[in-house]
């Protein structure tokens, strides 16, 4: 999945968005500082709101679990994918966690957890469109992407290739709107989020293989918050071991 200059906005919107969440667990919980830790506001089923106006989802709830299993503390910040990433830069969050691609690129200024998703690339174009089935049928046509996603990056390795233009959204409904109305053609987005979001009745249907992709990891900005990072790696760890990583998958992404 998902760069920018942080702004004065910006640290209104931290504040604006902030959710004060503690999950106990641990001799030493709530002594310790409570971590501001930002993530994207759509992005099913990682994270979303719920009918109720509740950010749910797998990121949201991997790191609740994580955070009682650890004893840590926390101000869960919903800013949007590209405003998360700038939080993190200039040290307005100190962590990220919103279906974040694991990249060489990336790596070179964030150090990532144990991966904790593997996932890949699909195309999807509106439900009821026939004719188009791959990747030829985008020639001469617009499509849809997300800024700053591991679809937008696939879609522009084959956009010229391919003889198509892109067009860029900051949120995925927006992105699934374009392409219902007929604006553009197709979208790019990583698998599980447009499979769930086909179940949910989003209008689309996906016409492509999923191309592999990077896994997802929590990131932190290189070199700090380590301690942070450490207690996400061993809190992931037990949840495998305990089977409450799987029965989360499980909720949000059906094996069949």
């Amino acid at each position: 999945m998902k760069k920018g200059t942080f702004t004065v906005l910006m640290c209104l919107l931290l504040t604006a968005f902030s959710v004060s969440l503690y999950a106990g667990g641990g001799k030493d919980a709530g002594k310790g500082k409570a971590f501001k830790i930002a993530t994207d506001t759509t992005f099913a089923p990682f994270e979303f709101q719920d009918a109720a106006g509740n950010y749910v989802g797998i990121d949201i709830e991997l790191l609740a679990a994580i955070a009682q299993d650890q004893g840590i503390a926390y101000d869960l910040n919903p800013l949007g994918f590209s405003a998360a990433v700038a939080a993190l830069e200039s040290s307005q969050a100190d962590g990220v966690i919103a279906g974040m691609s694991i990249t060489a690129e990336r790596q070179k200024k964030y150090d990532f957890s144990t991966p904790y998703y593997d996932s890949g690339v699909v195309m999807a174009i509106r439900a009821d469109n026939s004719e188009v089935t791959g990747y030829a049928g985008l020639r001469g046509k617009r499509v849809a992407v997300k800024t700053g996603t591991e679809g937008a990056t696939f879609a522009e390795g084959i956009k010229d290739q391919y003889g198509f233009t892109l067009v860029y959204f900051d949120e995925s409904p927006f992105m699934y709107e374009e392409v219902k109305t007929g604006n553009s053609v197709a979208c790019f987005e990583d698998y599980p989020v447009m499979g769930y979001g086909i179940s949910q009745g989003n209008g689309l249907k996906m016409v492509t293989d999923m191309e592999r992709g990077s896994s997802y990891g929590f990131a932190v900005l290189k070199g700090k918050n380590q301690d942070l990072l450490s207690k996400f790696n061993t809190g992931l760890a037990n949840l495998r071991n305990s089977g409450k990583y799987q029965a989360l998958l499980d909720k949000y992404i059906a094996t069949k």
